[in-house]
């Protein structure tokens, strides 16, 4: 069983580092902003951390508006606040000052701005959204940053409160859908036409409905973007009509229940060039409709802005590399120049757990433990700095030989005990209660109940990681509960961003043929193509 759990963690692994959701639209219309005088500054809000190189007003505006965005969107639905303590799923933006360095961040020319779920804390990365605050457009509407950060926003929210298998089409056309909001003096309006999928819609060739709900198809650029443009009419069409949003939670319906796309369709819309005639009679509407959402209508969302410390301002940017995803080789020049910068900020508690954070990314256990101490010894409290003294410790000890029974038990305790002190400090922390399953896996031990339950609550809090989400899955297979794992996988099968091959769909048809439990781990790496060895599990301690 350790051995699947290791063959497991590997997949989740390259989940993790395999997903980012981003918006490729016109960026070119985004400016470059340079202020003379702004400083680095953290925004708080119950559903989000930002952070910008903009002025506290400014600053201000931006998070209110995110969290009357988000306000509106559970209006829409009707949609409650999560289970969780309030903040324990906030979304970091990071906002850099223009466009150039978001693709510097992302590795591609084409898109304008990024989200990675996460269980340590999902991250977006955006451009600037001009705050003007006097009724002109940029208030409305922010432009193109704001319809890209609202756009991965989307998802986030669909994930995080109906997390449900959703085909490209629906993911997309949603984020698309409320993408769009503008914000007038007295309501947010969402619904609005999306202009800048106007050359999709209008001049390029439509997908039809039947290549929408077809699962597993390879698009083009060209039918990506498309689909983008398609998939927003689509649902705005499905949104406004009573009796077709009716069918498209009878098709959403089949579809979780693991009917194939088309069929579910085909029972749910009827004829499916019938649709697309109908959609394109709706796009040829000169008016279309939309939805105000009065400002007394939205909870009023405190916002608490902060200068950063001079310590933590001087590594931002460095922290943003970092947030992006590192390997050994990226991590190396990442953690020397911070180390460079913070060695002047022995007393900056949130620069020095960055700083332990990079340099655990680069292999530097003696690195990261020194400044994971130096932020404890500033801030007693700093989760970050007992996660990353607790992942050091894991690594050693999984390293060390020879295996002294009672010293390898003493080990993986004093590890573990990091991990229970920051789960004591924040008890929603989906990241430490990840770590504490995964310190079973690197020990070599079937994890316990307690870390069993406590990565099934980590997913209930974040369930939008995908890695996370496999995990569970994982664990439900090992454990004999199918029908749960096929609930946790259906999403990541389903996920646009993702192969039509990926893990989890694989997973889905391996036990849809009824092979379960260990064997279907172990035929998922053989479809892989990955060699399962034994590996020494080293004696249980007694925790």
């Amino acid at each position: 069983m350790a051995v699947l759990r290791g063959m497991a963690m590997r997949v989740m692994h390259r989940v993790r580092h395999g997903v980012a959701w981003s918006v490729t639209i016109m960026a070119g219309l985004v400016g470059a902003w340079t202020p003379a005088a702004a400083k680095w500054a953290r925004a708080t809000s119950d559903h989000f951390e930002i952070y910008a190189d903009m002025p506290p007003a400014a600053l201000t505006t931006t998070a209110t508006r995110l969290e009357q965005f988000d306000g509106a969107i559970r209006h829409l639905h009707r949609t409650p606040e999560g289970t969780g303590a309030k903040g324990a799923n906030r979304v970091t933006v990071y906002v850099a000052n223009d466009v150039a360095a978001i693709r510097r961040l992302s590795g591609d020319r084409g898109i304008a701005g990024f989200y990675l779920p996460r269980a340590s804390g999902s991250v977006a990365f955006t451009p600037r959204i001009d705050e003007a605050g006097d009724g002109s457009r940029s208030t409305r509407g922010g432009g193109i940053p704001q319809i890209v950060l609202f756009h991965e926003y989307a998802h986030h929210f669909l994930l995080g409160n109906y997390a449900a298998a959703y085909p490209a089409w629906f993911s997309e056309g949603y984020a698309e859908f409320v993408s769009t909001a503008a914000f007038e003096k007295d309501y947010v309006q969402l619904g609005g036409a999306a202009q800048h999928r106007a050359y999709s819609l209008l001049a390029a060739k439509p997908v039809p409905a039947a290549t929408l709900f077809a699962t597993g198809q390879k698009l083009t650029d060209e039918q990506r973007g498309v689909m983008y443009g398609r998939g927003w009419l689509l649902t705005h069409y499905l949104m406004f009509d009573a009796a077709r949003g009716r069918q498209l939670q009878q098709y959403l319906t089949a579809l979780n229940a693991g009917t194939p796309s088309v069929a579910a369709a085909t029972a749910a819309f009827g004829d499916l060039r019938a649709l697309d005639k109908a959609l394109d009679a709706y796009l040829r509407q000169s008016r279309i409709p939309g939805l105000r959402i009065a400002y007394d209508k939205l909870p009023v969302a405190p916002v608490a802005v902060t200068p950063l410390s001079p310590g933590a301002a001087a590594m931002v940017e460095l922290r943003m590399q970092s947030e992006r995803g590192v390997n050994r080789a990226t991590a190396a020049p990442i953690f020397a120049r911070a180390a460079r910068i913070a060695a002047a900020y022995p007393d900056d508690a949130l620069a020095q757990g960055w700083l332990a954070e990079m340099a655990y990314d680069a292999g530097q256990d003696d690195a990261a433990l020194a400044a994971a101490d130096r932020a404890l010894a500033a801030d007693p409290t700093s989760r970050q700095a007992m996660l990353y003294k607790a992942q050091v410790l894991m690594r050693r000890t999984a390293a060390a030989t020879p295996r002294d029974a009672a010293a390898w038990g003493a080990a993986w305790s004093a590890a573990r005990r990091w991990i229970v002190t920051a789960n004591r400090q924040a008890p929603d922390d989906a990241e430490a209660l990840s770590l504490y399953y995964d310190s079973f896996a690197a020990a070599g031990e079937a994890p316990s109940a307690a870390a069993i339950l406590g990565i099934g609550r980590a997913l209930e809090l974040v369930p939008q990681d995908p890695a996370l989400r496999f995990k569970v899955a994982a664990q439900a297979i090992l454990d004999g509960q199918t029908d749960a794992a096929r609930r946790a996988l259906r999403p990541l099968a389903y996920d646009p961003h993702q192969s039509a091959d990926n893990p989890a769909a694989r997973l889905i048809a391996i036990l849809d043929t009824g092979v379960t439990g260990p064997a279907a781990m172990l035929a998922l790496a053989k479809a892989r193509g990955e060699t399962v060895a034994a590996t020494p599990s080293g004696p249980t301690p007694a925790n």
